[in-house]
């Protein structure tokens, strides 16, 4: 194997917020260091469907031996979510990924998204993607289910490092199933320290990032954003 490519959004971009003693990587760069690949990332924050396909896709030169997508979320959270344009945008980036790479990685998203949440969006978005991923024979990343203290930021988008280590454990294991095996323990590359400091440490941050959060809600509420 020679190398993995990755489009997306922040989630793919970011390494999350540092915490238990993790510095915050992504998780495509987690889950190419297990696999012993090359990773390039084209991700970038903020992006949508649409701006993956006008951006990203076009930067996508050379041939890789897998290519990963995560993008969605931001499509999901939009007040103008319009999943006719969703289900077009995605199939072709899915269709871009497959010229670029024999296997093609992809993600559903956490349906509990956002404060004030986006349901039901995220569901609708996720059987978007798990039928695309069928009509590909893309590899599928379940996160539907994603949430937890450790895991995801209080506005409920965002990850931590752990939460980021989370998606390269999941896609390891889909890639896994699909008879693709890692040389490398994509968890024993994000071990969090769980000593009593540690753990206190990152409460107090959690708590931080809460109040901040909160403030941002009333804020936006003040606007006229809440939905």
């Amino acid at each position: 194997m020679s190398g993995l490519v990755a489009l997306g959004d922040s989630i793919t971009r970011d390494g999350g917020t540092p915490m238990l003693g993790l510095p915050g990587r992504p998780w495509v760069e987690l889950l190419a260091d297990a696999l012993g690949l090359s990773c390039r990332n084209l991700a970038r924050d903020g992006a949508d469907a649409g701006a993956v396909l006008r951006e990203q896709v076009p930067e996508l030169q050379g041939e890789f031996d897998v290519a990963c997508l995560y993008v969605g979320v931001n499509d999901a959270r939009e007040p103008g979510w319009d999943a006719g344009a969703f289900a077009r945008d995605l199939e072709a980036i899915l269709c871009a990924l497959a010229r670029a790479a024999p296997l093609v990685l992809t993600a559903t998203m956490p349906e509990d998204l956002g404060r004030p949440t986006a349901a039901p969006k995220p569901r609708a978005a996720n059987a978007i993607i798990r039928a695309g991923a069928v009509r590909h024979g893309a590899v599928l990343v379940a996160l539907d289910d994603l949430a937890g203290r450790e895991l995801v930021l209080p506005d409920a988008v965002h990850l931590t490092a752990l939460g980021e280590a989370e998606i390269a454990v999941r896609a390891a294991a889909a890639l896994r199933a699909r008879g693709v095996r890692a040389p490398g323990d994509v968890a024993a590359l994000a071990r969090p320290d769980r000593s009593r400091l540690a753990l206190a440490t990152w409460r107090s941050r959690r708590a931080q990032l809460l109040a901040e959060d909160l403030r941002r809600r009333r804020r936006e509420r003040g606007l006229g954003f809440d939905s």
